[in-house]
């Protein structure tokens, strides 16, 4: 398949600009991050990823297996894995009925027995990848047969909670009940599975459909006091919410990462001053979701704004969205929003160039505010359309990346590991690793996992690029096989030890062996 290529790199984003050539990809700035987020959504409603209509738990399994080690040999370092698309479950440990689309009816369980978030959370650590669990928060159906809904879908229990709109029920954030279910409901994941985040995607108040009238009137009268308008009101009402998740996603847990991925657009400037140089919808006004409010307040760890249009857009262009972004990030991480799914669309010229996801990640490279990307979905990055998925596998993400830290919620890294032994295993030229763990950190933290390096003859140990990164690990376990190894080349490993939110110790003493 296709493989992109770098041209040349232009000097400044602005002369980008004027002078990109579709037909051209840019010059990476750093073509070996050792820090950056590398994710994917691996969507459920619908089966858009995962599972596949009518497959038994058995292939539901297998068939994630698939998808992880896709992702893996791809380079990612994450997944946001869909759990609840409509007031459902795709996880045991809770209060809302198993997903329709996990066995074709809501209510219904797999059988034989599995639960699909552990599995899915064991299995992405173990090839290195951390797990978001993605909620849509305010969603409760996705279509107007509510007869096929489960006895026990929160629509039947509490149908005073919901206002309907587009033929489909969803959540009123305005009802003070309402705002601490859903809190539950999210802290059900947190307290019970080994997530590494919980991320929220861009649905709160509904998209705008023409002739169709939110019915929160009576609503509004009981609780908006407060407001002269009942729009203010409404985007304090999501306001209220997303602070009350962070306040308690950190108490339950204090590494659990809060993200969401809002609307592309916050406001056009043309509606609000502080707004983007586009022409397009937004989040502000018509989904009552402030999400730069959210960041700025520092109530989100990350933010993942969808920025699904081309560079050189004519109502939205991408170079300058970023930029924007990156300008309202108040020192949290932002990962760009990637349109993979739109990789050869025929009506937007931008999407039909090979050079145009590739110059995406070369710009965001470019800039400093800027620490990953999330393509939308899996499935599309899975097709290699226009050989986008050979690109990252053998140029962009060619060495493994471990995911940026979060001093804000820990800066204290783990101590080195200890007592390094290297040997040939017999009758082979592999080479085992084997330490012991460090004492725990300065705050107590217990080691997380791994990462160990290798250099080869006299090459200089250096650490601070992913060059040398030959495996990355998500368990406590002291040891390593490298498989990879040649007879008669000399090999020398360090190893450095990282906590739950991946701050990295010192190396350790450096070992060499030699394959006779």
């Amino acid at each position: 398949m296709l493989h992109l290529r770098h041209i040349i790199f232009l000097f400044t984003l602005l002369s980008l600009t004027k002078t990109y050539a579709q037909t051209d990809t840019l010059e990476e700035v750093n073509e070996d991050p050792k820090r950056e987020f590398r994710g994917v959504w691996v969507a459920t409603v619908g089966n858009i990823d995962w599972p596949k209509p009518g497959s038994t738990p058995d292939q539901q399994k297998q068939q994630l297996v698939s998808i992880l080690d896709q992702h893996q040999r791809t380079g990612l370092n994450a997944v946001m894995f869909q759990v609840r698309p409509a007031a459902d479950a795709f996880y045991a440990k809770g209060r809302e009925p198993w997903s329709k689309w996990l066995m074709g009816k809501q209510g219904q369980a797999p059988n034989p027995f599995y639960d699909p978030l552990e599995f899915a959370i064991t299995e992405a650590h173990k090839r290195g990848i951390e797990l978001h669990a993605w909620f849509n928060p305010y969603r409760a159906t996705t279509d107007n047969r509510y007869a096929a809904l489960s006895p026990d879908h929160i629509t039947n229990k509490h149908p005073e909670w919901f206002f309907t709109y587009g033929g489909m029920k969803t959540f009123n954030p305005g009802i003070p009940e309402v705002r601490e279910y859903i809190v539950r409901v999210i802290l059900d994941v947190v307290d019970n599975y080994d997530v590494d985040g919980i991320h929220m995607d861009d649905y709160f108040y509904p998209y705008q459909i023409a002739g169709q009238k939110i019915n929160d009137d009576s609503t509004y009268h009981q609780y908006g006091a407060a407001f002269s308008d009942i729009r203010d009101w409404r985007r304090d009402n999501v306001n209220q919410l997303i602070k009350m998740l962070s306040d308690s996603i950190h108490k339950h847990k204090p590494y659990v990462k809060f993200g969401i991925s809002p609307f592309g657009i916050w406001a056009n400037k043309s509606q609000n001053p502080e707004g983007s140089d586009t022409r397009g919808g937004d989040s502000y006004y018509e989904l009552y979701a402030d999400s730069r409010k959210w960041i700025k307040e520092g109530w989100l760890d990350y933010i993942n704004p969808q920025m699904y249009w081309p560079i050189g857009d004519r109502l939205n262009p991408f170079e300058k969205l970023l930029p924007w972004w990156s300008d309202n990030t108040y020192n949290r991480h932002l990962y760009v929003g990637h349109a993979a799914y739109r990789i050869n669309e025929r009506k937007i010229s931008g999407f039909k160039q090979a050079a145009e996801m590739p110059d995406e990640i070369n710009m965001l490279r470019a800039n400093p505010r800027v620490q990953g990307s999330v393509y939308f979905s899996s499935q599309s990055l899975t097709d290699n359309k226009l050989g986008f998925t050979d690109s990252l596998r053998l140029d962009y993400y060619k060495h493994p990346a471990l995911p940026p830290v979060m001093l804000w919620l820990d800066s204290i890294p783990p101590n080195i590991p200890q007592n390094i032994k290297v040997t040939r295993v017999p009758n082979t030229n592999n080479v085992q690793l084997n330490w012991e763990a460090p004492p725990p950190a300065k705050d107590n933290e217990l080691v997380y996992g791994y990462v160990i390096y290798r250099f080869e003859g006299d090459e200089e140990i250096d650490i601070s690029t992913a060059t040398n990164i030959l495996h990355i690990q998500y368990n406590n376990t002291p040891q390593f096989t490298d498989t990879t190894t040649q007879k008669g080349k000399t090999y020398l490993y360090v190893i450095t030890a990282i906590d739950r939110l991946k701050n990295e110790s010192d190396r350790s003493p450096t070992m060499a062996i030699t394959i006779q």
